[in-house]
């Protein structure tokens, strides 16, 4: 099915890079995405580009300000907790319309969360509201309350999901296999459409929504050199991901700014703690100092040693430093130390023969495996690791693994036949780390990429699952990050920012963490 019968269009979707002439205020924006949207459905996400381009098109019920960090709402005149604290009542403003005219009613927030609980929606993200929701009730056309299973510190960051519109569905069992998955109605500032080479998104003017481009059209990525010498050329007015070694190219060109972009994302090598020696956390300590991570930030990343205001920051457990459950008092180890490496694998048992180490008599050899798409970002990370740890004494095979086996196989913690995984964990509305370590059992540790299993652990993520002040959680994910930086089932690397490019000519573009386009009726296209 064609995506629009426009000719820009047209020649956007068929042809690579596209020059978009005569651009104004309200007129087209042309950028590139890391890769074309899975699905436009907000049920369906699986990628980063997916909520940006929902974010497009739909409104969530409670989103932070992309400068404050305060938890606002465009859709929500008024709340107040209820049931003793397990329900949230919700009155929605009036006024506001679906892409397709119709009015937005608490009849549609509450159909968007019966289908989360609807056993026949097979949805991720639904997996995960599904934890904590109860269901949802009407009181008029206006106001519904949300009810939990539970009292939380922070509800409202819980109700972070995009709404859907109850007359578009014949059912609360959603499929992702729907057209609505590639051309769907919400109330966000754009009408969106995905076709088989890119997607369009049209302004819609509504009470609570101005925007000011008139159309966006995106571009699927391709040759990061071609992205960069569209971009100059004014072929296209942004790039939403700019790889570290092209930076430079874009920083010293006057008509290019480049922009971070806060994916609340943190990087590690996991290591699988239920195989041979990997099970002594002395040998996973003497790997932490082995690593060093400086060295292979100046490697992948071109970080120089000492470099001020640095896109890569290290880390020493499961949080960004920007967070408040980032626990300070836990150092980060930014250089290997060969000596303290040695102790700890000799307190292990691990013996040296002819400078490799050995383990009950037999040489270890390291399977380690990289998520792909990492390489744009941090390009030869996977070598440079492997380097390192063949350095300190340990043979090594290196695997690249594709986003399609990371996410089905490694994900699921099938993934058992390597040694250490290198992979990037991104955080949205509200961070929770608890499906990471947990032990698997249940619907509990979902993400334990190695089935990793502490009685501790599984105790303090326990503590912040009955949290009901910030202050209470904050204390347990403050335990929870010393305990990890312990225990070691990660080896904690480092935050990278991302970097956006935008033409100078494009005004106003502040860039929401994580979602992008929160913001984008204040975006502005002129000189």
């Amino acid at each position: 099915m064609a995506l629009r019968d426009a000719p820009l269009a047209a020649a956007l979707i068929g042809a690579g890079a596209v020059g978009v002439a005569a651009l104004g205020t309200g007129s087209t924006l042309a950028y590139f995405e890391e890769s074309l949207p899975t699905s436009m459905n907000p049920l369906y996400a699986s990628a980063m580009v997916d909520y940006r381009s929902q974010e497009l098109v739909f409104d969530r019920l409670w989103y932070h300000d992309a400068v404050t960090n305060e938890l606002r709402s465009r859709v929500v005149e008024a709340w107040e907790l209820t049931e003793g604290g397990k329900g949230v009542k919700i009155t929605l403003k009036s006024g506001i319309k679906w892409h397709d005219g119709k009015p937005l009613t608490s009849k549609d927030l509450c159909f968007t969360v019966d289908a989360m609980l609807d056993p026949g929606t097979p949805s991720p993200v639904a997996e995960g509201y599904r934890e904590f929701l109860v269901g949802c009730d009407t009181q008029g056309n206006s106001v519904a309350t949300v009810t939990f299973n539970r009292v939380f510190h922070n509800p409202r960051e819980r109700l972070g999901f995009s709404i859907l519109p109850e007359h578009v569905f014949d059912s609360t069992a959603i499929s992702p296999d729907l057209e609505f998955s590639a051309r769907p109605i919400g109330t966000g500032p754009m009408k969106g459409s995905r076709g088989r080479r890119g997607a369009l998104f049209d302004a819609f003017a509504n009470v609570h929504h101005t925007p000011q481009i008139a159309q966006l059209q995106l571009q699927d990525a391709g040759d990061p050199l071609v992205q960069i010498k569209t971009i100059i050329n004014n072929g296209v007015q942004g790039i939403i991901a700019v790889p570290p070694p092209y930076r430079p190219d874009l920083s010293n060109n006057d008509e290019v700014a480049l922009k971070s972009y806060d994916l609340r994302s943190w990087w590690f090598i996991a290591i699988n703690t239920r195989k041979g020696e990997l099970a002594d956390q002395r040998v996973r300590k003497g790997l932490n100092y082995a690593i060093d991570r400086t060295d292979l930030r100046e490697k992948t990343i071109g970080v120089k040693p000492g470099e001020e205001n640095s896109p890569c920051e290290f880390i020493s457990g499961p949080f960004v430093q920007s967070s408040p459950y980032y626990n300070r008092s836990v150092p980060t180890v930014d250089r290997s130390d060969k000596a303290k490496a040695r102790e700890y694998f000799e307190a292990a048992g691990l013996k040296q023969v002819g400078g490799r180490w050995h383990y009950k008599n037999q040489p270890i050899s390291l399977r380690i495996g990289m998520l792909t798409p990492l390489n744009n970002e941090a390009p030869d990370l996977l070598s440079q690791v492997g380097n390192q740890l063949g350095a300190a004494g340990f043979d090594r095979q290196e695997f690249k693994i594709s986003a399609d086996e990371w996410k089905r196989q490694v994900l699921t913690g099938q993934a058992t036949d390597y040694d250490l995984l290198i992979g990037k964990w991104s955080f949205g509305l509200y961070e929770e780390v608890n499906h990471l370590f947990h032990t698997r059992k249940g619907k509990e540790g979902k993400l334990n990429i190695f089935n990793y299993s502490n009685a501790a652990v599984d105790a303090t993520l326990a503590e912040y699952d009955k949290a009901i002040t910030d202050t209470a959680a904050r204390d347990a994910y403050h335990k929870l990050h010393e305990q990890l930086a312990e225990d070691l089932p990660y080896l904690f690397l480092w935050k990278l920012d991302t970097k956006s490019a935008w033409r100078t000519e494009v005004r106003g573009n502040i860039i929401t963490p994580y979602y992008y386009f929160t913001e984008i009726d204040a975006w502005k296209y002129g000189r």
